[in-house]
């Protein structure tokens, strides 16, 4: 059943739902970009018997949270103490998939309250300041990506292009997310095209698109097309701006697992390479014959990770 909190400063709406055992331990999972917090997640049987009581919300401009215009990725981190003070946790775990997994960073670098226990990053995109000294944020990357990014690089700080792009997607999404699925598969590698057509996944991963656009929130910028899904927008331009906290506070203090899929074409494998080496703390998981939708049924054997680097 979903909840609603308020946050503190700006009493925004945070939507959020809690799975398995109230009694087990606490892992957050924050999705992927677009996404919501009915996005692939273990069922409740698998989940109990992990011993993992799962925690997953909107970040916010998705589903039923309220939009946090101008938030930077660190923002993420107040947003689960939120969640986590409403449910009376003192300690638990985040696991970020994808677009969540530089918010699951966040939380590792912040540890607000000393109550992260430990943390995994998956498939985890670099941040912006990464570029130069060899590396290039857009190598290897998906056209569509590429593309997106750039439109939004070009353009930025202003975002009515992006918006504009990113309502057109929203509109395909709501009229038949399979649509959007299928762009998406055209780019995958054949590992990935396995995986997302597995019933279960498929099922997940279409309710979480319509679920993450399902209404359109204008944003304060009146240039922005009305339709726009400004949870997405406001994701990319996050991922593309200082994230508000440096690596080098990721210190050993929280464990932390850097997970990829070195076939990976939306968030490629320089990307891990590149923070293996920012957070040499982490226990870094490299899948060769993997790509990005693997974190998916992967999440089993992190949970279970997270779970036993808390100390549970």
């Amino acid at each position: 059943m979903v909840k609603t909190v308020k946050t503190p400063s700006g009493g925004r709406t945070i939507a959020y739902e809690t799975w398995g055992d109230p009694d087990a331990h606490p892992v957050f999972l924050l999705h992927g970009t677009p996404g919501s917090r009915l996005g692939p997640r273990l069922r409740t049987f698998d989940l109990h018997k992990l011993g993992v009581r799962l925690i997953a919300y909107d970040r916010p401009g998705y589903g039923g949270s309220d939009r946090h215009g101008g938030r930077t990725v660190v923002d993420a981190a107040h947003d689960v103490s939120v969640i986590a003070e409403d449910l009376d946790l003192k300690k638990y775990s985040v696991v970020g998939r994808s677009g969540g997994a530089p918010h699951a960073l966040a939380c590792a670098a912040r540890n607000i309250g000393s109550q992260v226990a430990s943390v995994a990053a998956l498939v985890s995109l670099a941040p912006p300041d990464a570029d130069g000294d060899g590396f290039d944020w857009h190598s290897e990357m998906s056209e569509s990506n590429v593309s997106t990014y750039d439109l939004l690089d070009r353009h930025a700080p202003d975002v009515t292009e992006l918006g504009a792009l990113l309502a057109r997607n929203a509109e395909t999404i709501r009229r038949d997310p399979t649509v959007f699925l299928a762009s998406l598969r055209e780019e995958m590698p054949s590992v990935d095209r396995v995986i997302v057509e597995d019933a279960g996944i498929r099922e997940h991963l279409l309710r979480n698109y319509l679920s993450a656009v399902g209404r359109a929130e204008q944003g304060e910028e009146e240039s922005v097309d009305p339709r726009a899904p400004m949870g997405w927008v406001d994701d990319l331009v996050a991922f593309r701006t200082h994230w508000g906290f440096k690596l080098q506070e990721i210190d050993g203090s929280v464990p932390v697992m850097l997970w990829h899929g070195e076939r990976d074409v939306f968030a490629p494998v320089a990307h891990f390479h590149w923070l293996t080496k920012r957070i040499p703390s982490a226990k870094a998981v490299l899948q060769p014959s993997a790509a990005h939708f693997a974190a998916l049924p992967a999440l089993p054997q992190v949970l279970a990770w997270t779970r036993d680097a808390a100390g549970r």
